[in-house]
């Protein structure tokens, strides 16, 4: 039989390699198909709302074909533009796909004198050669233009945005969160972009990443390192090494993105994300906790050995309840591209269906193991008790 502790190797293997396949999301525009056939030279992951923009620059009369997408409900709006005034949303001069009770897509073009759109349909401050269009599929909305750009500057600063509607009626968008920072400066010859919201968002970014990886991978690996792997004798004191290996490295890097999130949340004047900041407090008093634990950890021959148990195990599992559910409520306010959400599903039921194995495979042993034990217990080969 294969040594127990070598199972883990595995699993590890596999949630590095879900994790590497989240990270790579952040191309995905690279690999992004269109209809007919279209393709387009260069692409930008923009910094929030999910979205990409797509686009081949023609130097010669300094225009560019451009493909705009952006994941939304079939009620709701995407909107992308170009601001000849300043750096905002106010004055720029946008597409507003959308789509009616029948399913018919459409593109209105207007210049927005506000922060909130328009629906009267006019002429922007650049010329668009051909008619817009756009289409609606697998919960993205794609628009498809050709822009003269604005007094033939290859850089430009463009703005995006997403809101709900009720088929085909534009509503507010929010005005807080992602949804503020929706702009960025474009150079369309070169592909660089640069935004006031670049670093904040970099941040933002890191604090997901730090507790994806630590209170949603690290601990419970840990917790199904000490549930599983000490069951077999041969990996033993090696499961609790590889526990104790797990628990603080999630740990530090949890504090560190807690910590993170913190100077983000005093950052940020006015946008309070009051569940997710709560859940994050809860779970570092938690993990907090279970590091206190280790140090008052009795001997297992100590009458309070049990007690110790309970509160190693309570407080555990439900540090790893809370953070699954503020990672998912994480995603939901950075709105990074789907991938990440879906990769984050995947590691979770990765972990899930090996616990499930492990745990039926560990129950067989304990009971063959109580069974044995017994028989044992009952005669010492000459029919005596022992």
């Amino acid at each position: 039989m294969a040594r127990p502790g070598h199972s883990a190797w595995p699993l590890l293997a596999g949630v590095l390699l879900l994790a590497a396949s989240a990270a790579g999301q952040s191309q995905n525009c690279q690999s992004a198909s269109f209809q007919n056939g279209r393709a387009f030279q260069q692409c930008n992951n923009m910094a929030v709302l999910g979205a990409t923009l797509h686009w081949t620059y023609h130097a010669a009369n300094g225009t560019a074909d451009i493909a705009f997408r952006a994941p939304q409900q079939s009620s709701g709006w995407v909107a992308w533009g170009i601001n000849t005034q300043g750096s905002g949303m106010a004055g720029s001069s946008v597409f507003i796909v959308s789509q009616d009770s029948a399913g018919a897509v459409s593109v209105l073009t207007t210049v927005l004198e506000g922060t909130s759109p328009s629906l009267t349909s006019g002429s922007l401050r650049f010329n668009v050669p051909g008619a817009p269009t756009a289409a609606y599929a697998n919960g993205e909305y794609t628009m498809f233009a050709t822009i003269a750009l604005p007094n033939n500057s290859t850089t430009q600063n463009t703005v995006w945005q997403a809101g709900p509607g009720n088929t085909g009626a534009i509503a507010p968008h929010t005005t807080s969160g992602p949804n503020v920072l929706s702009m960025q400066r474009l150079d369309f010859l070169s592909g660089q972009s640069t935004g006031a919201s670049n670093s904040r968002l970099h941040r933002r970014n890191i604090h997901g990443v730090l507790n994806a990886v630590s209170w949603g991978i690290l601990i419970p690996l840990g917790a199904m390192i000490a549930r599983y792997l000490r069951v077999f004798e041969a990996a033993d004191p090696a499961w609790f090494y590889l526990h104790i290996t797990c628990q603080l490295s999630g740990y530090i890097l949890g504090v560190a993105g807690w910590g993170l999130g913190l100077k983000l949340g005093s950052e940020s004047k006015g946008i309070t994300y009051d569940a997710h900041r709560n859940i994050g407090i809860a779970i570092f008093c938690l993990a907090t906790l279970q590091v206190f634990a280790l140090l008052l950890r009795p001997d297992k021959k100590n009458k309070y050995r049990l007690y110790w148990n309970i509160y190693h195990h309570s407080v555990g599992y439900s540090a790893i309840v809370l953070s699954a559910v503020n990672i998912f409520k994480g995603l939901d306010i950075l709105k990074p591209a789907s991938g990440w959400k879906k990769s984050y599903i995947a590691i979770l039921a990765t972990l899930g269906g090996v616990a499930l194995f492990l745990e039926a495979i560990t129950w067989v042993i304990v009971l063959r193991r109580k069974k044995s034990d017994k028989s044992y217990g009952a005669t010492n080969g000459n029919g005596r008790v022992v």
